[in-house]
């Protein structure tokens, strides 16, 4: 009998996914209470908050009694009885997904990949959560569904397009969330939330049933309390698949977490200040380098004078648009409200842009994979802030260098870690970024998880009480 006294509902929802699977297995807490108190939470403030566009809460229920049986039963899955949150644009059998439009309401057939594997884990299915239409936008201020407030001030961006992923994770309105990323759209809401991303390497996650940006750019993007928490979910969510076309065959397993930190070489760009990182940031992520004497091992410059961050971003941003025109045909050719104006302006510039122009942009992947090469031939990691700036006020304007820092990761197909770094002097979380070679997605969360744990200056969850 455990005599142990109950836990709280504010340290659920404070908790780790690696604590709450401990709390579990003990029976310290049962499925069905732990789903209550997620619940409850979500019907209490997701209304101020707008993290979640859809919680299927009788599902929810199901589930959880589903798990708690097979606990009391002894056959269980890695992630059983653990709520998690998923963006709009993944398919759920039964559920409509609208990718941030406001017309596309017709229930999917089939699980996304990333679904089907999170059911067989065991993990509860929150609902979905809030994103920027078509995930073309760092912000996440939706036409159809209302701006998501970032959970550390209300009124200020949650960063996008899986803004509502990561201020459900840290406003402890579900343990973790999936979300998509295909220029940053994990990383930069995790920045501006306080909260831990992964960007893995390129097909390491099928995107099979995630409504695709761009193919050649797309990645599952994980969102979590802390680095170890995303160690668990990319093992659980990883692996080949048949029938996603870039799903990602390892000839050898992903490189083992073994990395010592006084072998390893640690790069970094020469002049942030140059790239239009604000000063606070700069003044942020030195600050928490100071705090690393060992842990980066040798630290060298290196070069990256032949990379324009600005334009590498635009062309990526150019595929997105030209491949959506595609994606997104039926709705742009309906003439209702299911499509914003300005959601048409956006994929409208890629319409007016010729073969040749868009052959260019798709060329920056070749340059972005070469130039990787190169650089994790000098250095084991790239470490740089997640993003230029912090969040900012939903009704100011919205800055055009938000993925200037993450984008290159995406172009190049390699895997980025973004963890909190600090405060900037207004309150508010800013991230740092840890990128690698294609593979190196374990050794960047072993070195996040060591990073974090001598920064020591990770947001207090959750953000909304």
């Amino acid at each position: 009998m455990n005599l142990q006294p109950p836990i709280s509902d504010l340290d659920l929802r404070r908790a780790t996914m690696c604590q709450l699977l401990h709390w579990l297995a003990v029976e310290r807490v049962q499925p069905q209470a732990l789903a209550e108190t997620y619940l409850e939470a979500i019907e209490r403030l997701n209304p101020q908050l707008n993290a979640y566009v859809g919680v299927g809460s009788a599902m929810l229920q199901e589930q959880a009694l589903a798990a708690q049986h097979r606990r009391r039963d002894g056959v269980i899955g890695r992630l059983d009885g653990i709520p998690v949150a998923l963006k709009d644009n993944f398919d759920v059998a039964g559920w409509p997904t609208r990718a941030g439009l406001g017309g596309r309401g017709r229930p999917a057939e089939d699980d996304a990949h990333v679904v089907a594997r999170l059911r067989a884990s065991g993990a509860i299915l929150v609902g979905r959560t809030n994103m920027d239409e078509g995930a073309l936008g760092a912000v996440t201020d939706n036409p159809h569904y209302g701006p998501t407030h970032n959970p550390h001030r209300h009124g200020y961006t949650a960063g996008g397009s899986s803004g509502g992923a990561a201020a459900a994770v840290a406003a402890g309105l579900a343990v973790a969330a999936i979300g998509s990323d295909s220029l940053g759209s994990i990383r930069i809401p995790a920045s501006y939330c306080g909260v831990y991303a992964l960007k893995p390497t390129h097909g390491e996650i099928s995107a099979r049933g995630m409504v695709p940006a761009a193919r050649r750019l797309d990645t599952v993007g994980l969102v979590a309390r802390s680095a170890d928490d995303l160690t668990v979910l990319l093992q659980v969510l990883a692996g080949y698949d048949a029938d996603d076309p870039r799903s990602r065959r390892r000839r050898v397993a992903l490189s083992p977490p073994d990395w010592e930190p006084g072998r390893l070489r640690a790069g970094f760009l020469p002049n942030l200040a140059a790239l239009g990182v604000r000063p606070e940031v700069i003044e942020v992520f030195e600050a928490a380098l100071a705090k690393w004497p060992r842990e980066l091992g040798e630290r060298r410059t290196v070069d990256f004078a032949d990379w324009d961050f600005a334009r590498t971003r635009r062309a990526g941003l150019l595929l997105m648009e030209a491949e959506m025109l595609g994606t997104f045909a039926a709705e742009l050719a309906d003439a209702g409200h299911c499509v914003s104006e300005h959601f048409r302006r956006l994929l409208g510039y890629a319409a007016g842009k010729s073969a040749a122009d868009y052959a260019a942009a798709d060329r920056v992947l070749d340059a972005a994979t070469l130039k990787m090469r190169r650089l994790f031939a000098q250095v084991d990691v790239l470490v740089l802030p997640t993003t230029p700036q912090g969040a900012f006020p939903l009704d100011g304007p919205v800055p055009d260098s938000q993925a200037d820092l993450t984008a290159f990761a995406n172009l190049a197909g390699c895997p980025a870690v973004s963890i909190p770094m600090g405060y900037l002097p207004d309150g508010m979380p800013i991230g740092l970024q840890l990128v690698g070679a294609r593979g190196a997605d374990l050794r960047l969360l072993e070195l996040a998880s060591i990073c974090a744990a001598t920064l020591d200056v990770e947001p207090s969850f959750p953000a909304i009480a």
